[in-house]
């Protein structure tokens, strides 16, 4: 016997597609709202929580988890224990959602075994309309579903869940508001992520991303560098300030640019200051004169480029010419010559020409990467590029996507060989994830280092001579000696 379903909200593509350019978001304080039986509700309980996708998605994931702890409930990593599980997902390409689908089948065991568990689902995947009609009609198991716009409700929604013994859906499809105070288990003791703003108004034709996080909003400056000075005081080393289109920050709030948000937080002190992601349409001169003059904003800019094909550009919506993004690297690396520029790419939009692709080879093998996140495309339900017919088949499409990895590849190891016998700052994260006796941790431009030391510096910037430079990764000793003056 099926269980009614609470529908608060679902999903609306073209409610989710408005774009009120005068409306103001509302900016919520104290936005986790708790009576005293939520507060209570997890006691001698645990969670897990699993997050795919973006940095933005991680976020998301550690305020889940601190709403949770919150609630009195215990973090775990063993499924077997968990009296709530929650998949965190993505809905950038279809292979991420199949992911999620494959396990949710495999929990379905969980719940049979423990009828109480309570087993929700949220994040981007849930934003589309088709797939929480999926879940609703083929996964029984799944006890809650709701949106990227509404985590601070997860107390509300976890206890209608528990007392009514009902399915609750709540996803709203709106522009957004700003919730702010909201609590979190950050997963690192010394890098930390800082949401700055908040969804996308460029509408790229294969994109989902507007769609489910709404439109470009931005936080006050006064509460991110209010969050900032705190990460600092507590002795996180790194923040990565975040936004689906970063270097758009501000235009919506007519207050301060990105750049000179970018320069306040730089003026607090922390070790080491990143950004991503950033749309080469926003990307202004002001931010490459304040990346150049700190030392603490690091040499490495991630500026995605999708195509080296103006035809196929202009197809995608990116609102740029090949012309005007080179001229751009031109810019940067002319006033940062140290940087190191990482990209993404999308191989196989549909129709794309052998002539397109090999635009797109040209244009690689001019900009010269550190390295590049490639994919082949993945139409998203709802968007325009869903709608275009493709007259490239699918082994095309692998067969150009392997060229392109192996001209990337090649450039990357070039450009990772030149470390060879250097001295690298290197932030320690931990152990590495294929060798437990071994460290790891990334140089200020972005370079994986592996080596090996004493756990003591975990959490620390130390030196590390290079000795073997790998496609991915570098290796090397550290320096202790010479710790000190890191």
């Amino acid at each position: 016997m099926k269980r009614t379903i609470q529908v608060k909200q679902i999903p609306n593509l073209k409610e989710a597609a408005k774009r009120e350019m005068n409306l103001q978001p509302e900016f919520i304080y104290q936005s986790v709202e708790m009576d005293e039986t939520m507060k209570n509700l997890g006691k001698n309980k645990k969670f897990f929580v699993r997050t795919y996708g973006c940095q933005g998605n991680l976020r998301d994931g550690e305020v889940i988890e601190g709403i949770l702890s919150k609630m009195q409930y215990e973090k775990t990593e063993n499924l077997q224990e968990a009296d709530v599980i929650i998949l965190n997902t993505c809905a950038v390409r279809e292979n991420a959602e199949k992911k999620v689908f494959g396990e949710i089948g495999l929990l379905k065991k969980l719940k049979l075994t423990n009828p109480d568990l309570i087993f929700g689902v949220c994040g981007c995947m849930v934003q589309q309309e088709h797939i929480v009609k999926k879940i609703l009609e083929t996964c029984e198991h799944v006890d809650l579903v709701f949106g990227t716009h509404n985590i601070h409700h997860l107390p509300s929604l976890l206890k209608e869940a528990y007392f009514s013994k009902e399915r609750v859906i709540e996803v709203l499809s709106n522009q957004g508001n700003i919730a702010e105070d909201l609590p979190s288990i950050r997963a690192s003791k010394t890098k930390a992520w800082v949401n700055i703003m908040y969804g996308c108004n460029k509408f790229c034709t294969y994109c989902i991303v507007p769609y489910t996080r709404g439109k470009e909003r931005s936080r006050k400056s006064v509460d991110i560098l209010k969050e900032i000075q705190e990460l600092k005081d507590q002795g996180y080393l790194e923040v990565t300030v975040l936004g689906q289109n970063v270097n758009a920050y501000g235009k919506d709030l007519h207050d301060i640019s990105f750049a000179q948000l970018l320069e306040q937080i730089a003026l607090i002190g922390i070790k080491r200051i990143r950004f991503t992601t950033s749309h080469p349409w926003d990307f202004s001169e002001e931010l490459i004169d304040v990346i150049a003059k700190y030392d603490n904003i690091m040499p490495h800019i991630h500026l995605p480029v999708q195509s080296g094909d103006d035809t196929i550009l202009r197809k995608m919506g990116r609102r740029y010419t090949t012309q005007s993004y080179l001229e751009l690297v031109q810019k940067i690396r002319t006033k940062i010559p140290n940087v190191a520029l990482t990209t993404d790419i999308i191989v196989g939009f549909p129709n794309e020409s052998e002539e397109n692709f090999e635009n797109t080879l040209k244009l690689v093998e001019q900009v010269r990467y550190d390295s590049a996140f490639t994919f082949i495309y993945s139409p998203r339900v709802g968007t325009p590029a869903a709608r275009l017919e493709d007259n490239v088949d699918m082994t095309t499409k692998k067969q150009r996507f392997n060229r392109l990895t192996a001209v990337i590849s090649k450039i990357q190891l070039e450009k990772y060989k030149t470390y060879q016998d250097q001295v690298v700052k290197v932030l320690v994260e931990g152990y590495s994830k294929t060798n437990p006796s071994i460290l790891s941790g990334y140089t200020e431009d972005m370079k994986l280092v592996n080596f090996k030391g004493n756990p003591e510096f975990i959490g620390k910037i130390v030196p590390v001579l290079i000795h073997k430079c790998k496609t991915f990764t570098l290796e090397g000793e550290i320096l202790e000696t010479r710790c000190a003056q890191a």
